[in-house]
């Protein structure tokens, strides 16, 4: 049955045999059993990650931790004093990572609810929201020196859809960082499908000195996702 038949169809006419419901029933159970199957390759995926063990010994609230620490490794973006701010911050293993860098003061925001942090600022809101963004920014005593984002968009199952999203997520995080960002700052986010579009990537070469992408081995093969780090932020560029 097509979409358009779907939105026609009102049931059985006159003098038909209604139906016993029995279809319905199975696609709730093939439904069902997909999202069963789903969840047991996810959990088989995550008992079998050294990262997520790796996680569990170390005291990180997740596996991202070590993403964070990799790009770290390959790009120099964490340092003592630091002012941070984390977007999409659930559950806390990046800010655990900038206050374990010496950041002097850490401020996230997440839709989700977070347990606190002990020297972190965290906010329960929408990156979209000013007045939720003037919450968060209410936990450091400057600009940020540093703009984190691992937000992503929830993913359809549709690729178009899916860049889309993520894309518009790249975009907010963007326009967060020139924004909000100290004079020299560095902003790190991350993307998928090959990058970040020619207007972002366009818009961070006018304000940033160097901007690449990076793939830490913690993000996994078969994801899309890759990490663009832009540093030397100039808020007015010649």
């Amino acid at each position: 049955m097509t979409d358009d038949e779907k939105r026609r169809w009102k049931g059985p006419g006159p003098g038909e045999k209604k139906d016993s419901g029995r279809r319905t029933g199975e696609r709730k159970v093939i439904a069902r059993n997909a999202r069963t199957e789903s969840s047991k390759k996810w959990i088989e995926r995550q008992l079998q990650d050294p990262y997520v063990r790796k996680a569990k010994e170390e005291g990180y609230r997740s596996r991202a931790a070590y993403k964070l620490l990799e790009i770290n490794e390959a790009a120099k973006i964490l340092r003592r004093g630091q002012r941070v701010v984390d977007l999409g911050c659930a559950p806390g293993g990046w800010v655990q990572v900038a206050l374990q860098h010496g950041a002097a003061e850490v401020a996230g925001i997440d839709l989700l609810p977070l347990d606190p942090i002990e020297g972190a600022h965290i906010v329960e809101g929408d990156i979209g929201n000013p007045d939720d963004v003037a919450r968060m920014m209410a936990g450091l005593s400057a600009q940020p020196d540093l703009v984190l984002s691992d937000m992503a968009a929830n993913t359809t199952g549709h690729r178009q859809t899916d860049h889309l999203r993520t894309v518009g997520l790249v975009e907010m995080a963007v326009a967060f960082a020139i924004e909000h960002l100290a004079e020299g700052g560095t902003f790190c986010a991350k993307v998928f499908q090959g990058g970040t579009t020619k207007e972002v990537l366009d818009q961070l070469k006018r304000h940033f000195r160097t901007v690449k992408h990076i793939k830490p081995a913690a993000s996994r093969a078969a994801s899309p996702e890759i990490y663009v780090v832009a540093k030397g932020f100039r808020r007015h560029p010649s």
